[in-house]
């Protein structure tokens, strides 16, 4: 195994600030790149992209937000044949979350190419719709590893013509217990795919899974892109009693755009949705026993900014991956201060900054100092009376989400959207966020105060030449 290890805190323009025309990419997937913004590589795009273009095996250690999905998304589409409607690329992901974000990053990669076709293959949707859509042919099968299995046990997934298996935040799906299946996936790959492993962290398990199914792997650790410095982390000490009333206190004096708020117990997570309420701060909340549509909506919500508090216990949150998260809140200390780890490096991402704000009742201290232990920190205590409401106005998300139905079933696209909003609505591109396609809803970010305005027009007028039902959530 060839060992390519970066220094701890590597000068940005040794491995980052490159251009991706250095790259042997097509001319159209330049332009792609230029259009996205895509100027200059991450240090994690410029270690591992030269590997993986060049067909080698890799595995890459990075952390989420690092821009892993365009490390492996630009190899898996050069390899591409898009003549060939048989599943070429498979990655393999360990939630519907995950898999569902690295589709639509892909999606985007691969606009310039031609019908490029790529499926999500995930527990909680309808196994014949997935198996309709396997027998039109897909180039590419994005999925959790245990539904992966159920289609090629079943043989509705065909993987003759596969080149390339990668496998996306692996030590997670190792944790999740996943092992045997992706051993059992790999071994039903063809012998002389490419095979490409990203993982934040390196267990043990890593290494006897590449040694299992990896053909002379490169490695590459950028040991540097764990920056703790990004994330502020603060310790408040709080009665049991006053737990609750001292995150809308947090909240109110930090005033972030997007806060995920982290309970031990589903009804703790409850009772702080009632709370956060009750103090006009607009929060919803992710639990188990939603169904596939209603955490869609919650989650595209939040990721809009059109909700300021997401609240979540650890499970409810597995493969959740928010970009621009300013905040995390450990309501309840968690018991495995590796969780503690993997809540708070939610925040802080990439180039941004963050918070990770948490609550300690005397009870919680034994689990604080085995969390100041591992992450070989000394806790930075701050009294809750310091808190102030540095703002007296109300703590609103900047936008609006509107609902449309119709979506990716009816062909609707990113720009059919933007397209009705900025032409005949008549409003600028920096008044719409975020746009989402499921299979049937089509979701919309708006500035707050067009919304209502937004509603009646998009009623009103016609999106890809069809009337269309809309209303705010």
């Amino acid at each position: 195994m060839t060992d390519i290890t970066r220094p701890s805190s590597p000068p940005a323009a040794r491995i980052s600030g490159r251009s991706f025309n250095e790259l042997p990419l097509s001319p159209g997937m330049k332009e792609t790149l230029r259009q996205l913004g895509y100027l200059t590589m991450t240090p994690i795009q410029a270690a591992s992209l030269p590997i993986a273009l060049a067909g080698r095996d890799l595995i890459a250690q990075a952390k989420t937000g690092s821009g892993k999905t365009a490390a492996f998304g630009l190899p898996l589409l050069t390899n591409l044949n898009p003549r060939r409607f048989a599943a070429q690329a498979m990655v393999l992901c360990p939630t519907r979350e995950l898999a569902d974000q690295v589709t639509q990053e892909i999606r985007r990669l691969a606009r310039s190419s031609d019908n490029i076709k790529i499926l999500t293959l995930c527990g909680g949707s309808i196994m014949r719709t997935q198996t309709s859509s396997l027998e039109h042919g897909a180039h590419i099968v994005v999925g959790t590893p245990g539904r992966i299995m159920d289609h090629i046990e079943r043989g509705t997934l065909n993987l003759e013509a596969l080149n390339m298996l990668v496998l996306d935040e692996a030590d997670r799906m190792l944790d999740m217990g996943f092992v045997e299946d992706i051993a059992f996936i790999a071994k039903r790959c063809p012998a002389n795919r490419q095979t490409l492993l990203f993982s934040a962290t390196y267990p043990d398990g890593i290494a006897r899974l590449a040694r299992q199914f990896m053909r002379d792997p490169q490695e590459v650790k950028l040991t540097g892109q764990h920056e703790e410095s990004k994330i502020r982390q603060r310790f408040y000490e709080v009665s049991n009693e006053d737990r609750l009333q001292a995150v809308g206190a947090l909240l109110k004096h930090y005033r972030p755009v997007s806060t995920l708020a982290f309970c031990n117990t589903k009804q703790q997570c409850r009772s702080l949705l009632e709370a956060l309420h009750a103090q006009g701060i607009k929060a919803l909340t992710l639990n188990g026993d939603m169904e596939q549509r209603e955490r869609d909506q919650v989650l595209i919500q939040f990721a809009n900014r059109s909700i300021s508090v997401l609240v979540a216990t650890d499970v409810a949150a597995r493969g959740l991956d928010i970009a621009q998260l300013e905040a995390v809140i450990n309501v309840d200390i968690t018991p495995d201060p590796g969780m503690h780890i993997h809540r708070i490096g939610r925040t802080g991402r990439a180039e941004e900054n963050g918070w990770a704000l948490s609550l300690c009742s005397p009870s919680d201290q034994r689990r604080v100092i085995d969390i100041a232990q591992m992450m070989r920190i000394k806790p930075e205590w701050h009294e809750l009376s310091e808190l102030k409401d540095e703002d007296e106005a109300k703590l609103i998300p900047p936008m609006v989400t509107l609902q449309m139905l119709g979506g990716r079933k009816e062909k609707i696209r990113p720009g059919d959207v933007l397209g009705a909003l900025t032409g005949e609505a008549g409003y600028t591109r920096e008044q719409i966020g975020k746009i989402t396609i499921t299979d049937q809803s089509t979701y919309v970010a708006v500035a707050r105060n067009i919304a209502h305005e937004a509603v009646r027009k998009l009623a009103a007028g016609k999106v890809k030449g069809k009337t269309v039902k809309v209303r705010a959530l």
